[in-house]
């Protein structure tokens, strides 16, 4: 390779390193659970694991995947239209769209992969998508792929979006594309806003639900439940890799036409190969359970109560809200990585959350609920908190 490109690319390296912006992987040598230990043998709280309903080393569902493994091997080799279907993709096909309250309901092999293969699929030059300025990478990428026009709007603005959906009227089809969730905030969307907007304008409606689908709302069903707008958003995505046991895949639920020209036209569907088929059965055996019970709901409800309660009122600036995410703002990159650290030696797992993930100079330790954690973890974890709050003065 070039000598002078390597030189550029260390150039680009150094200066990531320099402004705070280098994102280092920490080994885990255990299992995803409440406590992990590190490749150094130290044991750390985990407080930064998208495990919101504490699913990913639970027994039950790894005896569903042992059996999966026996029943129906490890992986397909092949694309679904090929040879790569098998009856358990269609059985956590129809228990999701049952779930969730979709006609139909089509798998990837990622929620990236879904939103980046949905919109050049459905829309065309004469049609527009209009994002929320802090839409998900997945959503703005799979609207750059789409030849569709492009409109977006500020934040959770309805006069915004408003405005857009105004400016758009000359569009043949309009789709209003929304996360859920705000992952980096713990924003909840205002669907209800969205969805009357839509109806009023004659557009569409779709939402990224992966950082609700399984707890959030009443039944854990999603955003959609949480905003009783039911029937009313057009569009689903979302992922198996959070709370439905926080393996891989993703999903697009829809109306059954739009599911099956999915189907027949979606790059990443077409040229991916199937979803392994122990995360399909083992993500139908989480489902089950859920339908079963919503007490893991309740205890992650307990839990960010009082995380979020505590947390204020040692004196962190936090973003306000009711999700699992609570982000505590420190506004420095190198300032996040050094607490991020302190912490980490005082047995709490975070992470420095710095440009490109989050905007330069909203820099933050985004932390995450889970129903694994026990109270005894959360007092532990506001104490090391504190303690390295207040030397760092911050607090």
């Amino acid at each position: 390779m070039s000598i002078d490109f390597i030189s550029h690319i260390t150039s680009e390296l150094n200066g990531i390193h320099s402004e705070g912006l280098f994102k280092a992987e920490r080994i885990i040598t255990t299992p995803q659970s409440r406590i992990v230990e590190l490749e150094d043998g130290s044991t750390v709280i985990n407080l930064c694991a998208n495990n919101y309903l504490g699913l990913s080393n639970n027994p039950s569902l790894i005896t569903a995947g042992k059996n999966a493994l026996e029943k129906y091997g490890y992986g397909m080799s092949s694309v679904r239209f090929i040879c790569g279907t098998q009856e358990v993709h269609k059985n956590l096909e129809y228990s999701l769209s049952k779930f969730l309250g979709f006609e139909d309901t089509i798998l990837y092999s990622s929620c990236y992969d879904a939103n980046t293969g949905l919109f050049e699929t459905l829309l065309g030059p004469e049609d527009a998508i209009i994002s929320d300025s802090l839409n998900h990478a997945s959503i703005i990428d799979g609207v750059r792929l789409s030849k569709a026009q492009r409109f977006r709007y500020k934040n959770s603005d309805m006069q915004d979006l408003e405005d857009q959906l105004r400016a758009s009227s000359k569009c043949r089809f309009r789709l209003i594309a929304t996360d859920g969730v705000f992952s980096m905030d713990g924003y909840i969307a205002n669907l209800k806003g969205i969805c009357d907007l839509a109806e009023k304008y004659n557009a569409m409606v779709m939402v990224d639900d992966s950082h609700a689908v399984g707890f959030i709302g009443e039944t854990g069903r999603g955003t959609h439940e949480y905003c009783n707008v039911i029937g009313r958003v057009d569009i689903m995505s979302g992922t198996l890799g959070k709370a439905l046991g926080g393996a891989s895949g993703g999903y697009i639920s829809a109306n059954g036409k739009v599911v099956e020209l999915l189907r027949q036209r979606s790059r990443p569907y077409l040229f991916s190969n199937t979803l392994a088929p122990v995360i399909a059965a083992t993500t139908i055996a989480a489902l089950d359970m859920l339908e079963s019970s919503n007490d893991r709901i309740q205890k992650l409800r307990q839990n960010t109560v009082y995380f979020r309660d505590n947390i204020q009122k040692a004196g962190f600036d936090t973003l306000s809200g009711a999700h699992p995410i609570v982000p505590i703002m420190l506004r420095d990159p190198k300032l996040s990585q050094k607490m991020a650290e302190m912490l980490s030696s005082k047995g709490v797992y975070v992470a420095p959350f710095s440009f490109p993930v989050v905007p330069r100079g909203t820099d933050r330790i985004r932390t995450q609920m889970s129903a694994a954690l026990e109270i005894e973890d959360l007092d532990f974890a506001i104490k090391a908190f504190t303690e390295v709050g207040e030397y760092l003065k911050i607090i």
